[in-house]
């Protein structure tokens, strides 16, 4: 060191939770349409729903949005628990796991027994990352 700067390659650098927190967001929505590619194009899985009369077949953009959308409102509830109360992250994983067990009713629609369990995996694939990711994305660097 010269005279009071500071040694670089000693000083260690931090990444915000913000930042951990959406790369998790990401890797969720990154995950989701990995595990839609391999059930649609490589397990040719006609993932589609049936809601009353009409089918309607899950797309990409469906499963990279709702990804999306469903990771940043768990954030958000994650990120209010944490502000609020003591327990915040045991709270928030006991209703992130509640909430991917009620979303499994979304697959129980499924066209076929293929397709239910195509659409489970994505549930699960999303809910995997979240409740494993978030919370640790927002730990405190160990120095």
């Amino acid at each position: 060191m010269l005279d009071g700067m500071t040694d670089i390659a000693t000083t260690p650098v931090t990444t915000p939770a913000w930042v951990r927190r959406a790369g998790v967001t990401g890797a969720a929505a990154v995950a989701a349409e990995a595990a839609f590619f391999a059930l649609h194009n490589v397990a040719a899985v006609d993932l589609a729903v049936r809601t009353g009369d009409t089918v309607d077949h899950v797309g990409p953009v469906a499963v990279g949005a709702t990804s999306v959308v469903v990771a940043l409102a768990g954030w958000g509830l994650l990120a209010l628990l944490e502000r609020f109360t003591a327990r915040g992250r045991l709270i928030w994983t006991i209703i992130a796991a509640a909430v991917f067990v009620v979303s499994l009713l979304g697959p129980a629609g499924g066209v076929d027994a293929s397709a239910k369990l195509g659409l489970a995996t994505l549930h699960l694939t999303v809910a995997a990352v979240l409740i494993v990711g978030l919370p640790w994305a927002g730990r405190k660097a160990r120095r």
